[in-house]
């Protein structure tokens, strides 16, 4: 009985030791994004600029081992006229209730667009495709359960408030709710699926689905992926069969000295309304090339060159070309 008891005396001990021996701690975190650009469309009123596109600041505080809290502010311009105003973009706990359980609630980071935009890497330069159409927000408030189904499984559900981290609910009250879907086929290929609805008082519901598929060696780096919005100009505006859709293919090759090419093209369209002969977005829809290098000076700091075309599909509308030079400058 005694052995018994000393037995147990030491587990407590050891597993009271081991949970005291974790201290809470934090650390501060920032990004910029700069970039000086030329632009080469015929009549454009800027022909060039230097430009601070965005500045993060924020701060991680890990109070256990599977609870953490974190907020970032976003500091870009608005639509008042300032050129830099600080917006709460990022405000959230995180639980890791277990292996594979993590809740988060707050304004948390969406995950429509995290995954591609990860593999993408040159989001510094330019959005990842249903960031850069307005198929979503980057940030909302609102509630997000993560779930490691299995080795190769990882589920989302979320409820969201639908307008994004700058306006944060409408007068309506309807939250957009949804769920995405993450499969690793292989060490080198996943698999992500995005669903969501959004209800409206004045039209039908808004829904956005997207699929991706991704390629990742080495040296290589492969991204291909569709989306759509239905009932809705953009994922927070709705509007009776407006519907958007298009497609996004890019490719990454590294090379030596911490260099990398890459290319890009996108298809952005929308549908023709009964009694119109154009589509609904005629003035902005069109196709995107960009194609460029990016050089890692050292960790924390990159830079990017690269040329961009977009192919307005109304011939009227000067195609727009401009070569940049971006910078991402992180901690």
């Amino acid at each position: 009985m005694k052995r018994i008891l000393l037995i147990l005396f030491i587990v407590f001990s050891i597993k009271g030791f081991s949970q005291d021996s974790f201290e809470a701690n934090g650390s501060p975190h920032f990004k910029i994004f700069w970039n000086y650009h030329n632009d080469y469309t015929e009549n454009a009123t800027k022909k060039s600029a230097f430009e601070l596109k965005r500045v993060y600041l924020g701060y991680k505080y890990n109070f256990t081992e599977k609870m953490s809290a974190k907020i970032t502010y976003d500091i870009g311009s608005n639509s008042g006229g300032s050129e830099y105003t600080a917006y709460v973009k990022i405000a959230q706990l995180d639980w890791k209730l277990n292996p594979k359980l993590k809740l988060s609630l707050g304004l948390i980071g969406n995950k429509q667009f995290d995954d591609q935009e990860g593999l993408w890497g040159y989001r510094y330069a330019y959005k990842g495709f249903l960031n850069e159409y307005k198929f979503g927000a980057s940030a909302d408030l609102g509630f997000n359960s993560e779930f490691t189904v299995s080795s190769k499984l990882k589920m989302n559900l979320f409820v969201f408030n639908g307008e994004g981290y700058k306006s944060l609910q409408d007068d309506d009250g309807y939250q957009r709710i949804g769920a995405s879907f993450i499969y690793d086929f292989s060490d080198k290929i996943f698999g992500k699926i995005y669903l969501d609805s959004h209800p409206s008082k004045d039209a039908k519901a808004i829904t956005n689905s997207s699929i991706f598929l991704g390629y990742k060696e080495t040296n290589f780096r492969l991204g291909v992926e569709y989306g759509k919005i239905k009932n809705g100009r953009t994922y927070k505006n709705a509007d009776d069969g407006h519907n958007r859709d298009g497609y996004s293919i890019f490719a990454i090759q590294s090379l030596k000295n911490n260099f990398e090419i890459y290319a890009r093209y996108d298809s952005i369209g929308s549908n023709i309304l009964s009694g119109q002969s154009n589509s609904w977005n005629f003035n902005n829809d069109g196709s995107l090339i960009v194609f460029g290098t990016q050089y890692e000076a050292t960790k924390g700091v990159k830079f990017n060159l690269n040329y961009r075309l977009f192919s307005h599909d109304n011939s009227i509308i000067n195609n727009k070309s401009a070569l940049f030079l971006n910078a991402e400058i992180k901690i």
